[in-house]
């Protein structure tokens, strides 16, 4: 637990500093989550094969929920910085830069991994770190189309072979929208004791963003208003970038009696990078949370029959800004998976 619980916490530390203070501690934030990722997952690359069973981890879930606590600590912190005297331009859009980055690649794994666990306060949590970034509704979206129809044309997070990220990212967040309130109507629907309209899991996302907005405000004014949705645009960007990786190009077959398939390690790309693996509370480990969604992260499995990324996730992330060189990278590579 150790690695997971550096690679996460040593960037927030040197994020909080820097919104506190200023000063070099936001470089040496973002720098760290950049820079220093790559070198690591290069020197450390064996590292990531070592796993174990779930219950190996007790201190997981902890994790989870101090990090979820911290980031949106955090954040308030560095709204606030932005309605402070004393912090300069550059200041001001490297914490933007930096909570941006926190958000996507720590944040959203954090919540992502609180969105599944089983204790309702826990999957509050994890909502509240998505509503923090204006993003809400992804909790819904991931757990009641992306799990059930992942792979196919009713996912809007499944990238199809050819689409570039910046298409995909506009289908991507309106689809899921859209998607994930039909689907928790359609369960609400099916309830034998109507719920009530207020108890809609989309008014719990619109309230979260809208509090997050008036904090914003309480804290720096418009300013802080402009803080918050630069550093929650900054963090969906990331976010629509980790389901495009994870899943680009990837079909599940149909069977001669015209059912899906059913979800396997053949459709989700995988990481085995130890550093950004950990950065990240195990989330390129992809196949094996589909597989289990319930998992813990820290006893998520790397196998030898998954679709392996190139490079690690962050690398990806930056290719896929560039379609043309993410087509170069993973058209073929797709195609013989889908292949098979």
């Amino acid at each position: 637990m150790f690695l997971f619980q550096f690679a996460t916490l040593a960037p927030l530390a040197l994020l909080i500093a820097g919104s506190l203070t200023g000063g070099w501690w936001i470089a040496g934030a973002v720098a760290m989550i950049t820079l220093f990722t790559w070198a690591a997952d290069h020197l450390m690359r064996r590292a990531a094969a070592a796993t174990g069973r779930a219950d190996e981890f007790p201190t997981g879930d902890a994790l989870a929920v101090a990090l979820a606590v911290i980031l949106l600590a955090g954040l308030a912190l560095a709204v606030r910085a932005f309605g402070q005297e004393g912090f300069s331009t550059a200041e001001r859009a490297g914490l933007l830069i930096g909570w941006g980055l926190a958000f996507g690649q720590i944040g959203h794994p954090v919540a992502h991994e609180l969105i599944h666990r089983r204790p309702v306060w826990m999957r509050g949590l994890g909502g509240a770190v998505y509503a923090a970034v204006l993003m809400g509704h992804h909790g819904s979206s991931h757990l009641r189309v992306h799990h059930v129809h992942v792979g196919t044309d009713d996912d809007p997070a499944s990238a199809p072979l050819g689409m570039g990220f910046w298409r995909y990212a506009v289908r991507a967040w309106g689809g899921s929208f859209m998607a994930g309130l039909r689907a928790e109507s359609a369960l609400r629907a099916r309830a034998s004791v109507p719920p009530s309209w207020w108890s809609h899991p989309y008014i719990a996302h619109a309230l979260g963003a809208g509090l997050a907005l008036v904090v914003a405000f309480g804290l720096a004014g418009m300013g802080g208003i402009a803080a918050l949705i630069g550093i929650a645009a900054y963090a969906q960007v990331q976010i629509l970038l980790s389901d495009y990786i994870q899943h680009y190009g990837l079909r599940r077959a149909r069977r001669p009696d015209g059912r899906l398939e059913p979800v396997g390690p053949q459709h989700s790309w995988n990481a085995p990078q130890a550093w950004s693996s950990a950065m990240m509370l195990n989330a390129p480990r992809h196949s094996d949370h589909h597989a289990h969604p319930a998992r813990p992260f820290p006893a998520l499995r790397l196998e030898q029959n998954m679709p392996v990324l190139p490079r690690a996730v962050p690398v990806m992330a930056v290719a896929a800004l560039i379609p043309p060189l993410w087509r170069r990278m993973m058209d073929r590579r797709a195609k013989t998976w889908s292949a098979d």
